[in-house]
């Protein structure tokens, strides 16, 4: 969300860092999570008073401790829910959930949808490391089928919920996806968040150092990132590969890897249109998987809608202007009271 707020001069990330003792696994992609967050949230022209971290139940849920900021560790799952009352009476905030796949997916997922269809005008980030890494390695909703962990012996027999397909149903009004090991795109992805009016939900593929290491390895590791991975540009073709040579064309209304260097494919490319009205193309990249297809990252959807907490105080207004302003002794004394004998 934005603001007219004046900045205080100049901030740095040190403004953002709480002093708090970091009580995270070494290694734990959330350092990086955290770190890019700071940096970014010095750059925008708001003093860090006027930002709030809202968080559940989880390793990332730390988050609120570790930033120099006001901040609330609530309850499992229901992050979301303290959020959107905060933002409903205080406009003047820069509100920022950070929850994970087991908080936001499974016991917070009601939660999670709701806000986004409300498009209530905050910020998500939903760290996804696909395993329970609090409560020490047990499966969760972002877990691969077959995957073995302590609550799993056999291996996972449940298909994984696609977060990004949670927030396209939900017609989150922004949707994106960065990762852990990519700080400059995840600075310009929470920038673009930080920026859209309405809610903005962020995935951050994440490494759980301990109980899932290298899960994203084969998409996102340096030796085959170029051929796994597509960059979203909007306005642009979906150009990929290390030498920039493979894109996406659809064939029906299904996507298909072609070579560019054969003259024939060079036309009739998906082009990326973050902006498009309706969500039937968001929802198509959210389809692109490995290993059958390169996995997007990006902004999928920005588009503007009416913001739920702007529309709640214009019916609070509208009703002042039409019946005067409430008064609550009335309220609890009035015609619409009983009496039990």
């Amino acid at each position: 969300m934005s603001t007219d707020t004046a900045p205080k001069p100049p901030q740095s990330r040190d403004d953002f860092i709480s002093g708090q003792e970091v009580r995270w696994c070494p290694g734990c992609g959330d350092y990086a999570i955290l770190a890019t967050v700071q940096r970014t949230l010095a750059k925008r022209q708001i003093p860090r008073e006027k930002y709030v971290f809202v968080s559940g139940i989880g390793c990332s849920s730390r988050f609120p401790y570790y930033m120099n900021t006001y901040g609330f560790h609530t309850i499992h799952g229901r992050a979301p829910t303290i959020a959107t009352g905060l933002r409903c009476v205080n406009p003047e905030l820069s509100i920022w959930v950070i929850t994970g796949d087991g908080d936001g997916l499974s016991i917070g997922g009601n939660h999670l949808i709701h806000c986004m269809r409300r498009n209530v005008d905050l910020n998500i980030l939903l760290v996804n490391n696909r395993i329970y890494g609090l409560t020490k390695g047990q499966y969760s909703p972002t877990s691969e089928i077959s995957k073995v962990t302590k609550s799993t012996p056999f291996g996972s027999i449940e298909h994984p919920i696609n977060a990004l397909c949670i927030a396209i149903a939900s017609e989150a009004t922004f949707i994106a996806r960065t990762l852990d090991t990519d700080p400059v795109h995840m600075s310009y992805v929470l920038s673009r968040a930080a920026e859209h009016r309405g809610i903005s939900f962020v995935e951050i593929y994440q490494n759980c150092i301990i109980f899932n290491d290298k899960t994203f390895t084969p998409i996102t590791g340096r030796d085959t990132r170029d051929d796994r991975m597509v960059y979203l540009e909007h306005g642009k073709p979906l150009v990929f590969g290390k030498k920039k040579n493979k894109a996406i064309k659809l064939n029906g209304l299904d996507p298909v890897i072609v070579d560019l260097d054969d003259s024939q494919h060079q036309k009739d490319l998906v082009i990326h249109d973050e902006k498009a009205k309706e969500p039937h193309y968001a929802y198509l990249l959210t389809q692109m998987e490995y290993p059958e297809m390169p996995v997007p990252f990006g902004v999928f959807r920005a588009i503007e809608r009416p913001t739920y907490n702007k529309l709640m105080q214009n019916q609070i207004d509208q009703a002042v202007s039409m019946i005067g302003k409430g008064d609550l002794r009335k309220l609890i004394y009035g015609s619409s009271t009983w009496t039990v004998s």
